[in-house]
Formats: C-alpha cells, sequence, structure tokens
C-alpha cells in the first residue's frame, strides 16, 4: 500500500462571524493532499485565537476547555488513522472525517437522533407506544435543546461528546428551570439515559455516560381519601349545578380507580358485558396503554344513568361531562372546604382513593387491584399497600394508650 501523507489543523472561519463576532472553528484533516472538513460545534472571537497553534490563547476557563476538546478530537482522528493503517484499509480524508463524527455518518448528532426515536415512537403511538410516552420524550428532548443552547451556545452537539460531566450539567440544568419536584427531573434524566444507551449500542458513542450515574428517587407518601371523606363528599349538597357535576365524575373515579385523562374520553365502546350480567369498564390508559379492567359498581352505574342525557355529551361518544382538569381541580378545592376535608383534594386523589379505601381496605386482593388499575407491575400497585399498613400502625398506635395492665 503506498504510503499516505496525513495531517490535522483546527482553524477560525473568521470570514463568517455571527452576530456577537464570533465565528466557527473547524478542523481540516489532510490525507495526501486531499482535505475533508468538518465544524466541531464551537465558536470564539478572532482575536483569542491563536493561528499558528490552532488553539485559543491563554489559560482562561473558556481556552483550556476548548484546547482540552480540541486536543481529544485531534487524538482520536489519530487514533482512527493508526487503525486504519494498521489494518491495511483504504482510506481518505472523508474516510476519517466520518469516523471522527461516528459509524461513517455525519448527522449523528445528540437532538437529531432523539427527534428520529420520537418520530419513531409517534408513529407506533396506540400499538406500542402510548401517547404520554411519545409527549414525555418530546418534552425531554425540549429541556435538552434548551440545555444545550444555554451551556454551549450551539443548537446542537455531536453525541460523542456527551460524558458523564454533560449528564450531571443537564441534571443540575433541570433543577434550576424547576421543571418539577425531584422525581420529575430524575424522569427527565431516565429517558435521556434510554437515548444514550442506544446510541451506546449502536457504537455512536465509545463509553456509557450513565455508567456511573445512579438516579435519586424521593419517597412519595400517597395522600388518600378515608371512607368518611368519601362519605362526606358523596352526601355533600353542591351550591351549584358544575360543581355537582365535578363532585359526581371524581365520585364515579373514587369507584373505577380512573385517571382523568381516561374517563374524559370514556365512551360506551369501553363498557362491555361481563360475568354475571354485569358491565365492566375496559380501557386502555392513555399513560401506559396497558389495559385497565373493572367492574361497574352500583354507584358508578349511578352516576352514568344520572349524566346520560346531559347535554355536554350529547353528539359526542364520551358518557361522562368531564370539564377541564384545571377548572376541575378549582372545583374540587371549593368541595373539600364544604365538607372540611383539609387535604389538598386534586382529581388523582380519587385514583389513590379506589387503590386503597375502596378496594385494598375491604379485602380486594392485591392482584386483582393491580389489574383493575392497569398496572404493569405489581410492584406498583405495592405501593398503595405500604399506605394501607401505615394507617393500620397509626391506628394502632393510637391504642396503644388506651389499654394499660
Amino acid at each position: 500500500m503506498e504510503t499516505k501523507t496525513f495531517s490535522l489543523i483546527h482553524y477560525l472561519r473568521k470570514a463568517q462571524l455571527d452576530k456577537t463576532g464570533k465565528a466557527g472553528i473547524y478542523l481540516r484533516i489532510t490525507v495526501n493532499g486531499h482535505r475533508a472538513e468538518l465544524s466541531i460545534k464551537r465558536k470564539t472571537s478572532p482575536e483569542k485565537w491563536c493561528s499558528n497553534k490552532g488553539r485559543l490563547k491563554g489559560s482562561s476557563k473558556e481556552a483550556k476547555e476548548l484546547n482540552h476538546y480540541m486536543d481529544q478530537l485531534e487524538s482520536k482522528a489519530y487514533e482512527i488513522h493508526s487503525k486504519l493503517v494498521v489494518k491495511k484499509k483504504p482510506f481518505n480524508a472523508e474516510t476519517i472525517k466520518n469516523k471522527l463524527l461516528g459509524k461513517g455518518t455525519a448527522h449523528k448528532t445528540l437532538l437529531a437522533i432523539y427527534e428520529e426515536h420520537n418520530a419513531q415512537i409517534k408513529e407506533l403511538i396506540g400499538s406500542d407506544y402510548s401517547y404520554g410516552a411519545y409527549r414525555r420524550h418530546v418534552r425531554t428532548m425540549n429541556h435538552l435543546a434548551g440545555f444545550i443552547q444555554k451551556e454551549y451556545k450551539v443548537s446542537d452537539l455531536y453525541v460523542m461528546e456527551v460524558d458523564l460531566n454533560f449528564v450531571n450539567g443537564f441534571h443540575h440544568y433541570l433543577k434550576t428551570q424547576k421543571v418539577g419536584n425531584q422525581n420529575t427531573v430524575t424522569k427527565y434524566v431516565v429517558n435521556f439515559k434510554k437515548i444514550m444507551r442506544m446510541a451506546f449500542a449502536n457504537n455512536w458513542v465509545k463509553k456509557d455516560p450513565f455508567y456511573y450515574w445512579k438516579a435519586e428517587w424521593k419517597k412519595v407518601e400517597r395522600d388518600v381519601l378515608t371512607e368518611a371523606e368519601l362519605r362526606a363528599i358523596m352526601e355533600t349538597e353542591p351550591e351549584s349545578k358544575s360543581l355537582e357535576q365535578v363532585r359526581d365524575v371524581f365520585v364515579f373515579c373514587c369507584f373505577t380507580g380512573l385517571a382523568y385523562v381516561d374517563v374524559k374520553k370514556l365512551s360506551n365502546n369501553h363498557i362491555v358485558d361481563g360475568i354475571g350480567g354485569k358491565r365492566w369498564i375496559k380501557i386502555k390508559r392513555a399513560k401506559t396503554d396497558s389495559l385497565s379492567t373493572v367492574p361497574l359498581l352500583p354507584i358508578a352505574e349511578k352516576i352514568l344513568l344520572k349524566y346520560k342525557d346531559h347535554s355536554q355529551i350529547m353528539g359526542t361518544e364520551t358518557i361522562l361531562p368531564v370539564v377541564s382538569n384545571q377548572k376541575t381541580n378549582a372545583y374540587l378545592k371549593e368541595i373539600a372546604s364544604c365538607c372540611g376535608i383539609k387535604k389538598k383534594l386534586t382529581f388523582h386523589l380519587a385514583r389513590h382513593t379506589f387503590a386503597t379505601t375502596v378496594t385494598l381496605s375491604n379485602g380486594i386482593s392485591i392482584e386483582s387491584v393491580s389489574k383493575m388499575l392497569g398496572h404493569q407491575s405489581l410492584k406498583t400497585t405495592q405501593i398503595y399497600a405500604k399506605v394501607i399498613d401505615k394507617k393500620l400502625h397509626d391506628d394502632m398506635s393510637l391504642l396503644e394508650g388506651k389499654y394499660e395492665l
């Protein structure tokens, strides 16, 4: 094989300054006099650049970080060149450029990979994925884009640039942006972890940046309504039809375990005849796309009958008049006040109440409750069983002081 000359140099495209007066930094790869160039997705001011060295001047934090990054890129390019020579494989400048960018493809940037992943999920909504899963990844990608723009001042990054420092930086960014509580932040990072595991499996990155990262989950105590509180809500006389409507839909979910998004779309297509002539709800949860199967109790049947001809559902497939989630929770706050309930009454409390006060506390097996809730894992349902155990412990603790020898 003929001897090939090989050289690398970083240079600044001073003729193309952005609005802030910065120019893009490029890496030029030359093999036997033929060039290939690529943007390293970094910019700097011309006065900070040393053309002879192909590096930033000085020892500022910016200079150290950028120079280190360029050192790494050149080191990787030399490694690729060395392997090609040893294996006696034909190559040119474009070969090294493409391998440097990852698997021979120049478009493997983080957000491009994530966008492609989300597009594939979108096509499978209803079969392999739920709409909720798709939206969670879209939100994660949007947060990543915001982080990259804020910290790196670019619209995207090559996926090979992602390391543990990037992961920790993204985690910190989510906290400072107040996107939610600790568990919400962790869920976003876990979503991102899936993308990087996919990149690692495809050899787009050489190391898994999440190898030393550990998810931090905060234990959450789930609030539920006691039987007395549930009865108080059921027996209260709302001051308006709007309050009564919200109360009834809430109670319906206390006896079916449906989440807000699922009761909102509930239609006659989801009501089927079950064992013993009783009617059942069979509906795929919007959040997980798993099947929720619930026998309709008499209270739930009465509420369905009450709103059978309601004007809000006329001409639609839905069978209950469900207002917006925001309005619902606002009305529930009023209902809680009327009933003397001090807990923060939100719609999702209905699902928790069904799992605990209505079912588990009345001897329904955890396996049956799990199926009715549409949980994919029994571990999720066991959280509610722990709520029951805690209540039993608290109740017995109160009893201890009453009886002494």
